[in-house]
């Protein structure tokens, strides 16, 4: 759900819990006292609530990898909406946001790290598509409710009707709806990663202009762009012979100077390609409205390109292949025959 390649969503929003997977405890049995929201209904009260809330926590991921942490500042004043993030765990790292622009600081390198992410908002896809056929491919059903980090939270089991894409399981904080903890689900519903606010401030007093004094200042930092050029998969000669059901074409970029290599990835976001050397690498991003999938076609090296087939960090999963002259690699939050059907529905137009 969280995945489009770091791009889609609040920073934090990549996947959430405390412990080891499968340890929550579960939610006490729903009562049968309020009319059964859609799944359309459920999903866009998240994502207003993640658009129109100030708050400020730590959040905890865990995963077959392993625990990460990061603190979170949110903060939204109309259509603007400015976030940071600071890791906790693993080498320090922090990264603001405010709209599409992202600055992301490594301390340890001195180096401050400048780029542009498209679609805001906790499920993007929701505002570009009023039609949207998540209803085709989800079901969604209150299972429960419970507390996280102090909260009243509704628990909503949403249901893949295919074995192409994951289950999930939200904790949405009963009067917001704003999403306090959420499992990532097998298709055999074994939980493959979940996170959770430990600690939660809603309605915080955070400062825009603060957040914006802090990302704006750079010194000591060597600023490096991280350049996306937007393009279409035909005009870089590419195309799909056939559809992956339920996802659509959401965008597509090229970055001159980047190889997509699946590597681990700052806290609270999904594994995603690394930087290699390379003429440009595609980026394609497909989304069902929930999960998002990209295609990252690059020139095949033989150095850089020994390993086809699958890896996978918790809900994250990746394929490479060689084809022809060219190397294919698919990321996302979905199972791995998905990724395998759209490698074979790539093929090259020109």
């Amino acid at each position: 759900m969280w995945a489009a390649a770091c791009a889609a969503s609040p920073l934090w929003a990549q996947s959430f819990a405390v412990g080891p997977a499968g340890a929550a405890s579960a939610p006490v049995e729903a009562a049968p006292t309020q009319p059964e929201r859609s799944v359309s209904d459920w999903l866009m009260r998240m994502h207003e609530a993640s658009r129109k809330r100030a708050y400020v926590g730590t959040f905890v991921v865990s995963s077959g990898s392993g625990l990460s942490s990061a603190r979170i500042w949110h903060v939204c004043n109309g259509d603007q909406q400015m976030e940071r993030v600071e890791s906790l765990t693993g080498a320090p790292r922090s990264t603001f946001r405010h709209n599409d622009q992202v600055v992301t600081f490594l301390p340890e390198s001195k180096v401050a790290q400048s780029e542009r992410r498209e679609s805001l908002g906790l499920f993007p896809n929701l505002l570009q598509a009023r039609d949207s056929s998540i209803p085709e491919y989800y079901g969604a059903k209150r299972v429960g409710s419970d507390r996280v980090a102090g909260f009243d939270a509704d628990v909503v089991r949403l249901i893949p009707r295919d074995k192409l894409r994951f289950g999930y399981r939200i904790w949405s904080e009963k009067k917001s709806g704003l999403v306090v903890k959420l499992q990532t689900l097998d298709t055999d519903g074994s939980v493959l990663e979940q996170a959770a606010f430990s600690e939660l401030q809603l309605d915080a007093p955070v400062r825009m202009d603060k957040l914006a004094q802090m990302m704006a200042n750079t010194a000591g930092y060597r600023m490096e762009k991280v350049e996306m050029v937007k393009t279409t998969a035909l005009a870089e000669g590419w195309a799909m012979k056939g559809e992956v059901p339920g996802f659509k074409p959401m965008s597509c970029f090229k970055r001159p100077v980047a190889g997509p290599t699946f590597g681990p990835s700052p806290a609270g976001t999904p594994a995603s390609p690394t930087a290699g050397a390379s003429d440009g690498t595609l980026q394609w991003i497909f989304s069902d409205g929930l999960a998002s999938v990209s295609l990252f076609v690059e020139n095949f090296d033989a150095k850089r390109h020994a390993q086809e087939g699958f890896m996978a960090i918790g809900a994250t999963q990746s394929y490479s292949q060689h084809v022809s002259d060219w190397w294919v690699t698919v990321v996302g939050e979905v199972p791995p025959q998905t990724l395998k059907a759209f490698a074979r529905a790539l093929e090259r137009s020109k």
